[in-house]
């Protein structure tokens, strides 16, 4: 697979707690040379994001970011406001703890009432893979199939552990049809992008694979 294709399923991703504007706007202009997915960067360089890229590339972000345990109501504030900066992809985290606790129907109208917050807009749905049971992981594939969400993602990068070959073809395995797979967190090489497309993952969050192909062609 060559690198052009692999980079079209890449969301460009830089959400380090200390990301500066000259930072975003590099990625930003990586992901439009490199033709990336998307680029996904903290909610408030969102609107300049937007603004920067100009319809060259999609912007991503991310809400109830990276813990998941903010309140639904300001999960739902956050998909509002970036979509009214005018990003088009939206990445939410899910209550881990209320997966802990068998609280599956909270977890489902949460998603839901983000997915109406998000008018439209493609959203990503956090499960955390590292902290959850396969059984847990099996669950959270059919409350997001019955969700409307658009993706179901291994990880947020910032927890224990990021996407394994076994999650993401469990998550394929076990989600609808219309669910799509991303894999986020840890994907470091060339061979890892590919064995995860393969196992059915339609996105890849990850910062380093652009650095990668830029040094495969000697720029």
């Amino acid at each position: 697979m060559e690198w052009k294709e692999i980079l079209s399923h890449v969301d460009h991703t830089l959400l380090k707690p200390e990301a500066t504007w000259e930072q975003v706007r590099k990625i930003l202009e990586e992901a439009i040379e490199y033709g990336c997915a998307s680029a996904c960067i903290p909610a408030a360089y969102g609107k300049q994001a937007v603004e920067f890229a100009a319809g060259r590339l999609p912007i991503c972000t991310v809400i109830g970011f990276p813990n998941g345990y903010s309140t639904t109501a300001a999960k739902c504030f956050e998909a509002a406001a970036a979509v009214a900066d005018g990003v088009e992809e939206i990445d939410m985290v899910i209550n881990l703890g209320w997966v802990k606790d068998g609280l599956y129907p909270q977890v489902l109208e949460e998603i839901r009432r983000v997915k109406d917050a998000c008018a439209g807009r493609v959203l990503k749905v956090i499960i955390e893979t590292c902290l959850l049971t396969e059984e847990e992981k099996i669950r959270m594939c059919q409350v997001v199939g019955e969700s409307g969400a658009d993706y179901i993602k291994t990880s947020t990068g910032f927890s224990t552990g990021g996407a394994t070959a076994e999650d993401v073809a469990l998550l394929r395995r076990y989600s609808p049809p219309q669910v799509k797979v991303k894999a986020a967190g840890g994907i470091s090489s060339k061979e890892d992008a590919q064995a995860f497309l393969a196992l059915g993952a339609d996105r890849l969050g990850t910062s380093r694979l652009v650095g990668l192909a830029r040094q495969e062609r000697g720029a």
